[in-house]
């Protein structure tokens, strides 16, 4: 079973003053490119949740963040009572008549009238973070899981229109092998030239061999049902099936090259649009 490197998941916790959300994206990429963003009292703690997602998530583009939502009264924020009464003191010695409440509001918004004091890192809240991400994990995974196996029917749909389109081209062969032999005896005819029919049938064996695709037919079949059986492989095999449709491409590209008839490298166009379809979505295997 195949897993994309596509996939989006979340979960989220209730505290008793705050909620945690932590959100997971992931998109295609070589490797593992893990980018997290997380409130900094938090920050001692990216290496752990670094290992914690790269255990999990092997390759791709991921995106992590942890979102903390204040939901109780307490607050981080306090106002700086000795600044303020600074700040009071100095206008009403500027307009002694000023109301106290105007005062009030113009002082609080000064410089240094609010002082945010630092949260301290609780272990046992960590704990339960943790396990929020694990979950969010858990929910990624289920969504690659998920792309993968429509990936996979998409593979297979993919797999058996080149196989058909090869046999439909191999059909022409005695077609092609025919005309190959009337053009060049008309061509004979024509220059009114007689010739040895041992000696010629001999050069007609030599130019079609050159022209035989017998051994690409075979090659093709057998990426074909290897690519199928790499798809049911329990290991992450993106970049192997990558390879895979490197070699069929060589040797539909081989085909095509050797298809000197009209309707045989039409199926060989098809056969490439097929295979490109497949090169797209192999790049989101992981």
């Amino acid at each position: 079973m195949i897993l994309s490197m596509t996939g989006f998941g979340k979960a989220s916790l209730q505290l008793p003053t705050k909620k945690i959300t932590v959100e997971i994206k992931s998109l295609n990429s070589k490797g593992l490119d893990l980018n997290t963003r997380m409130p900094s009292v938090f920050r001692e703690m990216e290496l752990s949740v670094r290992n914690q997602i790269s255990q999990r998530l092997e390759r791709g583009k991921v995106d992590f963040s942890l979102f903390v939502e204040v939901t109780g009264e307490e607050t981080s924020s306090k106002i700086n009572v000795p600044i303020v009464k600074g700040y009071i003191q100095q206008m009403k010695a500027v307009i002694p008549n000023a109301d106290e409440t105007e005062l009030m509001k113009m002082a609080v918004r000064m410089p240094d009238a609010l002082k945010t004091e630092r949260d301290e890192m609780d272990e046992n809240e960590w704990k339960q973070i943790q396990i929020v991400i694990d979950e969010a994990l858990e929910n990624i995974i289920q969504f690659r899981k998920d792309e993968g196996a429509s990936l996979e029917k998409e593979f297979q749909l993919r797999i058996a229109n080149i196989e058909k389109f090869m046999k439909d081209a191999v059909s022409y062969d005695t077609e092609r092998v025919e005309t190959v032999k009337t053009r060049l005896r008309t061509a004979l005819e024509e220059i009114k030239v007689s010739v040895d029919e041992n000696r010629f049938e001999q050069e007609l064996i030599f130019y079609l061999e050159k022209y035989d695709i017998t051994e690409e037919k075979v090659r093709l079949t057998n990426h074909l049902h290897y690519f199928l059986e790499t798809l049911k492989g329990t290991e992450a095999n993106g970049r192997k099936l990558g390879f895979i449709t490197q070699e069929m491409g060589r040797e539909i590209n081989t085909m095509g090259s050797k298809s000197n008839h009209s309707e045989m490298q039409k199926l060989v166009v098809q056969m490439k649009d097929e295979l490109e379809k497949i090169k797209e979505q192999v790049l989101n295997v992981l």
